[in-house]
């Protein structure tokens, strides 16, 4: 029996919701990457981007274990000479709740050339409300690359 590998043109994605309210952080991000990837699906082929549409609501609401809410910070730079800034988890959760999550899926996902590309395909909201009612439920057949 020969293993079955997807190709690209036989890819179906699906809207998925997930609701981040009192969920743990690292827990949810590990889920979420699961699905942008497409580890859930049968059909699973390493090198091909075969993941879901992912929206997730409640983002402000999402909780982390013990006391690393108080010890978690946040560093970038902004490429000029002494440019390190750094943000606690409660100064980014009042300010950007969005990009906890964002960040914490980014950081779960491999490292190779399809990250950015299923990155694009989280949608991450603070409150309950989103603007992708109409493409949940719905099933979307990615275009060939012909």
């Amino acid at each position: 029996m020969k293993t079955y590998s997807q190709k690209q043109s036989e890819v179906s994605r699906e809207w998925q919701l997930v609701d981040a309210k009192s969920q743990i952080l690292g827990r949810l991000a590990t889920q979420i990457a699961g699905k942008l990837i497409g580890k859930d699906k049968p059909s699973y082929t390493p090198n091909i981007d075969a993941g879901d549409y992912v929206v997730v609501t409640n983002a402000a609401q999402i909780e982390l274990t013990r006391n690393k809410a108080q010890k978690k910070v946040y560093r970038w730079h902004t490429g000029f000479v002494g440019g390190l800034k750094e943000m606690g988890f409660e100064e980014m959760m009042k300010r950007f709740p969005e990009r906890v999550i964002e960040k914490a899926v980014y950081n779960m996902l491999p490292k190779n050339r399809l990250r950015q590309h299923r990155m694009n395909r989280l949608k991450v909201y603070a409150g309950a409300e989103h603007k992708h009612e109409s493409q949940l439920g719905k099933k979307h057949q990615a275009p060939s690359n012909k």
